[in-house]
């Protein structure tokens, strides 16, 4: 492996991180296409800062551009606030007019500039180690690999001062207020730090890219974890395996190294959606199976407990009277059976003090529609469940 090709990996393994860790509350917070509209809007920053500075790698090129990400924030929510179009409508409205804007100053004033896709939109990590960062005719690197570490470390540093706080913000603004913070203030702040990771890592990955760790890897770790740390250290890691898996692939097909990093964050969540033990499709469906069958096991005991006639509790009775197979039958006295919930005698089916005890909670508690109680009653009397 040359050091070309080590950098290159180093460049996105820091910029998944950068994404991941504002992505994680975008997320959260119902706003992650947000980052799309930000990594397109911040053109005219950008383009206004070169004709103020003329000069590529000027810093004020960076700050323009957050403000200018900020700019679209404030101009969604605006739009958004007067009731007459929902979110994605306004972000669809306010994204391409900044776009746009950009893109005429650039005609008007810049018309012999080329404004190749490559680096605009799908990014090209390949040319990052030949922009090299020199400090007294000193080479210390790649620009980029010092641009999005800076980046990174403050991004850190600011999520380890404030972590209360955004978590807070973003799960409880009426509670955040309350307790003297203010969810706005910490709201234009996140905006902020996702603007500057946006910019920082625009000129190395693309638009697309960016949007795509900022939001993939946060969207798979929210199907994994309920937990905020948890679900911020899933989402970096996830995010630098997806780079470093994405760029190796890309070397294997020689294909572009965005677009092979992006797949891999696409089969990744797709993965992970239909196999998330709590979340993921196939899961989900397994236990609405199970909760039917429990359902069914808890009208079969009512069945019981509201008829003492011993043609009424027998076995092929029942299968009549509630209108089930024989599949269906049989699972239900086995798993009845498991937990010692009923007692044959023969073909009559009755309760034992068990199911009895059980019966009389479970109805209680579906009359008082407590839910969550009759999921505390399973567990309490289920060994083994449907």
């Amino acid at each position: 492996m040359t050091s070309a090709q080590l950098e290159i990996q180093i460049i996105a393994a820091l910029v998944a991180m950068a994404c991941a860790i504002p992505g994680t509350f975008l997320v959260l917070r119902k706003m992650a296409m947000i980052s799309d509209a930000i990594s397109h809007s911040i053109l005219p920053g950008l383009v206004l800062g070169f004709f103020i500075t003329n000069d590529l790698n000027s810093p004020f090129l960076i700050l323009l551009a957050a403000i200018t990400g900020v700019v679209t924030v404030v101009l969604v929510e605006f739009i958004q606030k007067t009731g007459l179009v929902k979110e994605d409508t306004a972000i669809g409205l306010v994204f391409p007019a900044l776009f746009s804007i950009g893109v005429i100053l650039i005609a008007k004033n810049a018309n012999d500039v080329h404004l190749d896709i490559d680096a605009v939109l799908l990014g090209e990590l390949a040319f990052a180690p030949f922009d090299r960062l020199e400090v007294n005719a000193i080479d210390i690197g790649p620009k980029s690999l010092w641009v999005i570490g800076t980046i990174l470390l403050t991004t850190i540093s600011l999520l380890l001062l404030f972590f209360k706080e955004l978590k807070l913000s973003t799960f409880d603004k009426g509670l955040a207020t309350t307790l003297g913070f203010s969810p706005l203030l910490l709201h234009y702040g996140l905006m902020t730090v996702s603007s500057i990771t946006v910019v920082g890592a625009f000129d190395a990955v693309g638009a697309i890219l960016v949007v795509a760790l900022i939001i993939a890897p946060a969207a798979t770790a929210y199907l994994l974890t309920d937990s905020l740390k948890k679900m911020l250290l899933i989402s970096c890691f996830l995010g630098v395996f997806s780079a470093i898996s994405g760029y190796w692939m890309a070397n294997f097909l020689d294909a572009s190294i965005a677009g092979s990093m992006t797949t891999m964050l696409g089969i990744i969540f797709l993965i992970v959606y239909l196999f998330a033990p709590k979340r993921g499709v196939f899961s989900v469906i397994y236990k609405e199976k199970h909760q039917r069958i429990e359902v069914s096991l808890l009208v079969f005991l009512l069945h019981l407990q509201n008829h003492v006639e011993i043609e009424e509790r027998h076995v092929d009775h029942l299968q009549k009277h509630i209108n089930w197979g024989k599949v269906k039958s049989k699972t239900i006295l086995d798993l009845a059976q498991k937990n010692n919930l009923i007692k044959l005698s023969g073909n009559i089916v009755n309760l034992t003090e068990k199911g009895t005890e059980f019966t009389e909670e479970a109805l209680r508690y579906i009359t008082t529609n407590k839910e969550t109680a009759i999921e505390d009653l399973k567990a309490k009397f289920f060994l083994f469940r449907g």
